[in-house]
C-alpha cells in the first residue's frame, strides 16, 4: 500500500460515505465530488511526498521529531475539518433531494428559498382520480417540503383548500420542525386535466391523498421522526379526517378552529350565534365586557338599517362592482348580493373578531361610511361568480359531506321576497352536477370516534368564533385534548392563549410527543 492510499483512506472515509452517489447526479454535483477529491490529493500529497511506497518508520523518521510532526498536524487539521463539514452539509442537502427523487409518484421538483427551512422544495405527487379504481386516471398533487434537521419532528400541514403560504407555520416554529405542506385534491392547481369529477371529491379520496404522500415521504425519507398532523378551519377539518381513517400515520394531530357538523345545517350554529353579544352567551360573567352583552342587538339594528335603506347601498355596490369586474349571476343578481351581504354580516362579524365599538349608526356617519364598513366586515366577493367558481370545490363539501350554515330571515321577512324560506347555500352548486343526499352517516360516525377510540388529538378552538357552535365535544374521551380561549374568533391559535393555558397545552404536547 501506498502512504498516500493509506492515509487517504484514513482522512477520506467520512467524505467517501456520503458522496459516493453524486456521480449518478447532475453534472455540478460531479464536479463538485472531483474537487473534494483534488483537494484532499493535494494536502496528502503536500504531507507525505510523492513516494509509490508507503513506510511508516520511513515516514516518521522523516518528521525529525514528535514537535514537527505536531506542526504539520495543526497547519493542516482545520482544512481537514472545513473539507469535513463541507462534505457533511453538501451530502445532507442532496441527500433529501436525492431521496425525493427516488419516489415514482414525485415530479417536478423545484428548490425555493425559504426560511428558517435549510432545504426547501415544491414539488408534484401523482395520485389516483379515483382511488377506488385507479385504472380512471391521474393528476398531480401540489406538495411543499421544508426541510431543518433529519431527525426533527415532520408537521404535516393539511390544507382544506388550496396552499396558500409556504412559510413556516405555528407548529413548525414551536417544535422546530419539519414541514409538509399538502394541498388538497382539486383546488387551484391540484386539478385534473379534464376538469373536477365531483363525484371523487369526498373526505376519504382526500384523506387517500394524504395518506400516499405522508407514507411515501415518512418511509424514505423521515423513517424515525415523530409526525404531527395539523390544518385550520376546513384543513383541521381535513387533519380530522385523514387521522379517523389512517389513525396511524401520525403520531398527533393537532386541529385549530374545526367545526364537526352533523348535519348539511347543524341548528347549532343559528342557536350559537343568537346568544353571541348577549348575556346569555357568558361573557360578562366571564370578562366582564357590558358592550359585547348588548353586541347581538347593535348588529341586528345595523342589519335592520341596511334593509331599510337597501336602494341608498344598492348603486354603490353597483359601482364596485363594476370597478371590480364582480358579477353576481349565479346568486340571482346584484340586489340579491346585497341582501345576502347583510344577512351574512353577523356570521362574518364573529367569525373575524369585529369590534363592537366600530359599527356605525346613521347618526354618526354617511351612506358612503356605512357601506365601507359593510364590505369590509361582509366581503360582497363571497357571493361573486368568480369567487364561487374558484371555491366550488369547498361548497360541494359542504353541501353533500362537511355541512354549512344558512340565513334565517324570519327577523328580516319584511325586506325580502314574499316566497322567501331559509337561504342555504345550494346556489353554489356547479352547474350540471345533481346535488346528492347530505352524508350525516359519515359525520357521526367520526363524531363517535373521537368520543371512543381517537387519542393524541389536541383541538384549539376560539370561544367567540361562531363555528365553535359545532366544534369537537369529546365527551369523557381523556386521550384527546381541547383548549378554548373563550374571547377569540376563528384566528385563535397556541400564541393567544395566557401563559397558564399555554403552558399546560404545550406540557401536553411534549408528553405525547415522548411517547412511543
Amino acid at each position: 500500500m501506498t502512504k498516500y492510499h493509506f492515509v487517504r483512506q484514513v482522512f477520506s472515509c467520512r467524505v467517501n460515505s456520503h458522496i459516493l452517489f453524486v456521480k449518478y447526479k447532475e453534472n455540478f454535483a460531479v464536479v463538485q465530488y472531483k474537487m473534494l477529491s483534488y483537494a484532499y490529493d493535494s494536502l496528502l500529497y503536500g504531507i507525505l511526498g510523492d513516494s509509490n511506497r508507503f513506510n511508516m518508520s520511513a515516514f516518521f523518521s522523516n518528521l525529525q521529531s514528535k514537535r514537527k510532526m505536531l506542526l504539520i498536524m495543526k497547519k493542516y487539521l482545520s482544512l481537514f475539518v472545513i473539507l469535513y463539514l463541507f462534505a457533511g452539509a453538501v451530502s445532507a442537502d442532496d441527500r433529501v433531494l436525492e431521496k425525493l427523487r427516488q419516489i415514482p409518484q414525485i415530479s417536478d421538483i423545484q428548490k425555493l428559498d425559504v426560511k428558517p427551512f435549510e432545504e426547501y422544495y415544491q414539488f408534484w405527487f401523482e395520485q389516483p382520480i379515483d382511488h377506488n379504481n385507479p385504472s380512471e386516471g391521474t393528476f398531480k398533487q401540489k406538495v411543499l417540503l421544508g426541510h431543518k434537521k433529519q431527525d426533527a419532528p415532520v408537521i404535516v400541514e393539511l390544507e382544506g383548500y388550496n396552499i396558500w403560504s409556504s412559510e413556516e407555520g405555528e407548529l413548525a416554529n414551536i417544535l422546530k420542525g419539519n414541514q409538509l405542506t399538502i394541498e388538497h385534491r382539486f383546488f387551484d392547481q391540484s386539478v385534473p386535466e379534464g376538469g373536477i369529477p365531483w363525484e371523487n371529491l369526498t373526505i376519504k379520496q382526500a384523506a387517500d391523498d394524504q395518506h400516499e404522500i405522508i407514507q411515501a415521504i415518512r418511509q424514505k425519507i423521515y423513517p424515525a421522526s415523530k409526525w404531527i398532523s395539523t390544518g385550520i378551519s376546513k384543513g383541521g377539518q381535513t387533519t380530522i379526517f385523514h387521522r379517523y381513517f389512517y389513525p396511524a400515520d401520525v403520531d398527533i394531530s393537532v386541529p385549530y378552529v374545526a367545526p364537526l357538523n352533523l348535519e348539511y345545517v347543524d341548528p347549532r350554529l343559528d342557536k350559537f350565534l343568537n346568544r353571541l353579544g348577549t348575556a346569555k352567551s357568558g361573557v360578562k360573567a366571564l370578562f366582564n365586557w357590558e358592550d359585547l352583552n348588548t353586541c347581538h342587538y347593535t348588529i341586528r339594528d345595523f342589519q335592520t338599517m341596511c334593509f331599510e335603506h337597501l336602494d341608498t347601498l344598492l348603486p354603490m355596490l353597483e359601482e364596485l362592482a363594476a370597478e371590480k369586474k364582480y358579477t353576481y349571476r349565479m346568486v340571482g343578481g346584484t340586489k340579491r348580493a346585497l341582501q345576502l351581504m347583510i344577512l351574512e354580516y353577523p356570521f362574518a362579524f364573529w367569525q373575524w373578531g369585529n369590534n363592537c365599538a366600530d359599527i356605525p349608526d346613521q347618526e354618526s356617519a354617511d351612506w358612503e361610511e356605512i357601506f365601507e364598513y359593510l364590505v369590509k366586515v361582509s366581503s360582497p366577493d363571497f357571493f361573486e361568480d368568480k369567487y364561487i367558481v374558484r371555491m366550488q370545490p369547498f361548497f360541494y363539501a359542504a353541501l353533500t359531506e362537511i355541512g354549512m350554515y344558512d340565513y334565517k330571515i324570519k327577523p328580516f321577512k319584511k325586506f325580502l321576497p314574499e316566497d322567501d324560506k331559509d337561504i342555504d347555500f345550494s346556489f353554489t352548486m356547479p352547474e350540471g352536477v345533481e346535488k346528492k343526499p347530505f352524508n350525516d352517516k359519515q359525520m357521526k360516525a367520526i363524531n363517535e370516534w373521537l368520543q371512543t377510540d381517537a387519542e393524541r388529538i389536541l383541538f384549539v378552538y376560539g370561544g367567540s368564533d361562531p363555528w365553535y357552535a359545532t366544534g369537537v365535544d369529546l365527551k369523557k374521551n381523556g386521550k384527546c385534548r381541547k383548549y378554548v380561549r373563550g374571547d377569540m374568533s376563528h384566528a385563535c391559535r397556541i400564541k393567544d392563549f395566557d401563559p397558564v393555558s399555554k403552558e399546560d397545552l404545550l406540557d401536553t404536547l411534549n408528553e405525547w410527543m415522548q411517547e412511543k
